[in-house]
C-alpha cells in the first residue's frame, strides 16, 4: 500500500469513535494501524456487529463483468483482508461464492497475536447464505476450510440438497421459516454461538436482503474513481425500504482517488 489521508471532517468524538479517523500521513500504513482504525466497536463483544464492506464505482456499479475486482484497487484488498482478519465470521450470499470462486479463509500471522487476544481462532469462518443449495460441496470453502464453513439456509430449502451438504460435512443452520434465510434470524443465530463480529462481503441480493430487515450496523464502502456505465448492480438489491435509512460517516480515507469510507448507524437508532 502507498498513501492514506485522513480526510478532515466534524469528529464523533461523543459517540465513541474517538481518533479514529486519525492516521500517519504520507506513507504506507502498518497492517496494525489499518486494524487499529477498522476495528470494530466496543459494544460488538456483547452484541452482535454486522458490518458490510462493498466497492462501488462513480455511477454506482458493484461489479464489471461480474466481478468486484476490476473496480478494484491494491490497498481496496489491503483493506479487505485487514477487515476479515477482524471479522469472526464473514458472511456471504451462494451468488457471490459461485461468481468469485470464494476460497476458505486463511491465517495470517500478521493478525494472529490480535485474533488470539480478542478471543478468536486462526481465522473467520465463513457462513455461506442460500435458498436454494445449489453449490458445490466439493470446492475447498467447503471440503477444506482452516475453520469450519457453515450453510445457513431455510427449514423448506430443499432436503435433497440439506442432505447432501450434511454427508459432505458442512454444518447446516436453519433460520428462517421458508426456503429462504430471515436476516435477523441469521444474525441472532451466529451470535449464540459467539460470532458477534460479523462481516458481509455481498453480494448485492444478501446486503439488500440485510438493509430491507434494519440489522446491518456499519458499511465500510471504496469508492473507486471510474465509471462503467452499463446495467450492473448496485451494491444493494431487492426491496426498498419505505423509509430511507440515515447512516452516520465514521471515518474518510483517500487515495489516488480512491475513497475509502466507513459509515454506522446512528448510536440509538432503529
Amino acid at each position: 500500500m502507498r498513501r492514506l489521508f485522513p480526510v478532515t471532517y466534524e469528529t464523533a468524538d461523543d459517540k465513541g469513535y474517538e481518533g479514529r479517523q486519525a492516521g500517519p500521513e504520507g506513507r504506507e500504513w502498518t497492517l496494525d494501524e489499518l486494524a487499529d482504525a477498522y476495528a470494530y466497536p466496543p459494544e460488538a463483544v456483547h452484541a452482535p456487529w454486522l458490518r458490510a464492506n462493498m466497492v462501488s464505482t462513480l455511477d454506482g456499479a458493484a461489479q464489471h463483468d461480474g466481478r468486484s475486482q476490476p473496480i478494484s484497487c491494491e490497498t481496496d484488498m489491503r483493506i479487505f483482508g485487514t477487515l476479515r482478519a477482524l471479522a469472526d465470521v464473514v458472511v456471504v450470499g451462494a451468488q457471490t461464492v459461485r461468481q468469485e470462486g470464494y476460497r476458505p479463509a486463511r491465517a495470517r500471522e500478521a493478525f494472529a497475536a490480535r485474533r488470539e487476544a480478542a478471543g478468536q481462532g486462526p481465522a473467520p469462518q465463513i457462513a455461506v447464505i442460500s435458498a436454494s443449495l445449489d453449490l458445490d460441496f466439493a470446492l475447498p470453502l467447503f471440503s477444506d476450510p482452516l475453520v469450519p464453513t457453515l450453510l445457513l439456509t431455510g427449514a423448506g430449502a430443499p432436503a435433497d440438497r440439506i442432505e447432501a451438504a450434511r454427508k459432505a460435512g458442512v454444518e447446516v443452520l436453519i433460520t428462517g421459516e421458508g426456503a429462504a434465510v430471515e436476516p435477523e434470524r441469521a444474525v441472532a443465530v451466529l451470535a449464540e454461538r459467539g460470532l458477534k463480529r460479523l462481516l458481509t462481503e455481498g453480494g448485492p441480493r444478501l446486503l439488500g436482503q440485510f438493509v430491507a430487515g434494519r440489522v446491518l450496523d456499519e458499511l465500510c464502502l471504496t469508492v473507486s474513481p471510474m465509471l462503467t456505465a452499463g446495467d450492473a448492480q448496485r451494491i444493494a438489491g431487492g426491496s426498498a425500504l419505505a423509509v430511507p435509512e440515515r447512516f452516520e460517516l465514521t471515518s474518510l480515507l483517500e487515495e489516488e482517488g480512491f475513497l475509502f469510507s466507513r459509515y454506522s448507524r446512528p448510536r440509538g437508532g432503529q
